[in-house]
């Protein structure tokens, strides 16, 4: 059942392909609940028009298609160059990162033929059983990790993981792949969070859309009752937003 506001036109998550990517996912995120317009004070303590909500995708249907969301944009990265093809396994940070790292290894996986592990980390280290601090596909010399998260805000868990897996094994980070970019700068720069880590580790930076891609889709959106999804004073509110936070 959507979860989308009564008056809302359900999008479909199985839209036909040709529709640009940041309509379709745009709209799957608004049928899942994990976007929402309003008034919302976020963790940083600004006041956002819109909210996104990762633990909506709380079914087998969501997070499935979630993951196929990931895999056309890695496919697409691939394509264009912007990854490797010969990926060896999908990293994701606890706890969030891990139903992403599973869904999208098991979409490359049935969808593109693609033969890719997934991985992820515990919280504390287990001293028994298998032991160790990370579960799935051993990391191993040579490897080449994709990481996957969902909104990165600062870059915090980035900076944490990568020592964790550079110290399991000589690994290749070869980019990290998220849901959305904020497209916001830190507070301790005028560069996004994106910028940030890219510059920092010189690896890519990719997302499945960013705010300003939301915003442009919701705006051609209509409601049941044919008037627009999104309001002139959310508009508003969007346009300053991004004017006083953007990078």
């Amino acid at each position: 059942m959507s979860e989308c506001a009564p008056n809302q036109k359900a999008p479909s998550a199985n839209k036909n392909a040709m529709t640009p990517l940041d309509e379709r996912f745009t709209e799957f995120l608004l049928e899942s609940g994990a976007l929402k317009f309003g008034d919302f004070t976020l963790k940083s303590g600004r006041r956002s028009p819109y909210f996104i909500n990762a633990g909506a995708f709380n079914d087998g249907r969501k997070i499935a298609t979630l993951g196929a969301f990931y895999a056309e944009k890695i496919t697409s990265a691939i394509a264009n160059g912007t990854l490797p093809e010969d990926i060896s396994t999908i990293f994701g940070p606890a706890y969030k990162g891990i139903p992403l790292a599973v869904s999208t290894s098991i979409a490359l996986t049935s969808m593109y033929g693609m033969q890719i592990g997934y991985t992820f980390d515990r919280k504390e280290k287990k001293d028994h059983g298998d032991g160790g601090i990370l579960v799935g596909t051993p990391l191993e010399d040579g490897m080449k990790v994709l990481l996957v998260d969902d909104v990165m805000t600062a870059g915090t868990a980035v900076r944490e993981v990568v020592p964790k897996l550079k110290a399991e094994a000589n690994i290749e980070i070869i980019g990290l792949a998220l849901s959305v970019d904020r497209m916001e700068k830190t507070k301790d720069a005028d560069v996004s969070a994106v910028e940030s880590i890219q510059k920092e580790f010189g690896f890519p930076v990719i997302s499945i859309v960013n705010v300003r891609q939301i915003f442009a889709a919701a705006s051609r959106m209509v409601t049941l009752d044919g008037t627009s999804l999104l309001d002139d004073d959310t508009r508003k509110r969007a346009d300053d937003y991004l004017v006083h936070y953007g990078a």
